[in-house]
């Protein structure tokens, strides 16, 4: 299992279909031979013409890709934050047997009440989103 380090392989993901749905999680993927998109000053005249060699490939490696996306807006303190993405890594990696060869993304889409988990890192909130994770990697397996 190879994880999603750079903004592209990210946004490449994103721009996948979705695969599966929870109350908090989304669930993204798509092919591994995804192109990079250039476009505006980034971009010389050689490569307009075509004279210049292509990107390097964003998946390099033949392997089932997988990353976790958190954002602040959902999860203000940093360490509820990495505490999701552990659980996420740790459970994706039980599931790696069931998944084809693809890029996929778990992405938190609703914040896990404060009032109900009142500490950053309680074992309450860590059960409830490895719980949850879990029934969408299911939903992801069952859909591919």
């Amino acid at each position: 299992m190879q994880r999603l380090k750079t903004r592209p392989q990210f946004q490449a993901v994103l721009a996948g279909s979705i695969v599966a749905k929870t109350e908090h999680f989304a669930l993204h993927r798509n092919r591994l031979n995804a192109a990079v998109s250039q476009t505006g000053p980034e971009r010389s005249q050689e490569e307009i013409a075509g004279k210049v060699h292509p990107a390097p490939a964003l998946f390099p490696v033949q392997d089932t890709w997988i990353g976790a996306m958190v954002p602040k807006r959902w999860a203000k303190r940093a360490v509820t934050r990495n505490a999701i993405k552990r659980q996420i890594y740790t459970v994706s990696a039980d599931f790696l047997h069931s998944y084809p060869q693809a890029a996929f993304l778990v992405r938190l889409r609703k914040e896990f009440s404060r009032k109900e988990f009142l500490s950053a890192t309680s074992d309450q909130l860590k059960e409830a989103v490895r719980a949850e994770v879990q029934a969408l990697m299911k939903a992801g397996a069952a859909s591919t």
